[in-house]
């Protein structure tokens, strides 16, 4: 599902962020990156649903070569991947209900699927309340609940999320963990990235580990 070839993404004459990079993962794995802060995390899963480009190397998305995929070729590659980003990026003029829907209504959905299928959503982040609120009347932590719940809304065939559960309190973050868990029982390729050493732990995973931009361990 998921494969990366010798990969090295650099910025200018900076030390590259990640350095020869070479990891497959399967469909429907679910898999724990882990690493320090700095460690290249972010940009690896930015990578993966071309918000960035490699610097040299080959990923395969799906099996296609996301190198080779043209501008106009990206949003139909993320239809197929739902994203978690650390920093939310909801839109700040649409409901809760809205962002949460955007992804369906992309798609062609009608009205009443978005709505349906929106609001189930928010409900399973304990967030059906809020449905009709503007982002920025929420908190940090609703906040990033709304960004899962619009992850998820599509059912994609990819889930990456950027610490998902940074800014929750234990009780949700096993909720928002249970559900990332269920929408890879459904067969999701789950990546969550993380540096809660305690989520390993409680949740053991393939977890693939970063530091200095390069793979330490795979295990």
């Amino acid at each position: 599902m998921i494969q990366l070839f010798h990969v090295t993404k650099r910025y200018g004459s900076d030390p590259p962020i990640l350095s020869d990079v070479t990891l497959h993962v399967d469909k429907g794995e679910f898999v724990w990156l882990t690493g320090p802060s700095g460690a290249g995390k972010s940009t690896l899963l930015k990578l993966l649903f071309c918000a960035e480009r490699p610097s040299e190397g080959q990923i395969l998305v799906g099996g296609r070569n996301i190198g080779r995929i043209g501008q106009s070729g990206i949003p139909f590659l993320r239809r197929n991947i739902g994203v978690v980003f650390q920093d939310f990026k909801l839109l700040e003029n649409r409901t809760v209900m809205e962002n949460v829907g955007y992804a369906l209504e992309v798609v062609g959905c009608s009205d009443g699927e978005i709505r349906d299928r929106a609001l189930r959503r928010l409900r399973d982040v304990a967030l059906g309340h809020k449905a009709t609120s503007l982002p920025q009347r929420l908190s940090g932590g609703e906040q990033q609940r709304v960004a899962i719940a619009r992850a998820l809304v599509n059912e994609p065939a990819i889930l990456l999320a950027d610490e998902p559960t940074g800014n929750l309190d234990p009780g949700l973050t096993d909720t928002i963990l249970e559900m990332l868990f269920a929408a890879n029982a459904r067969g999701t390729t789950v990546v969550v990235a993380t540096h809660d050493r305690s989520l390993l732990q409680r949740h053991p995973r393939r977890t693939i580990a970063l530091s200095g931009g390069r793979v330490v361990r795979d295990a």
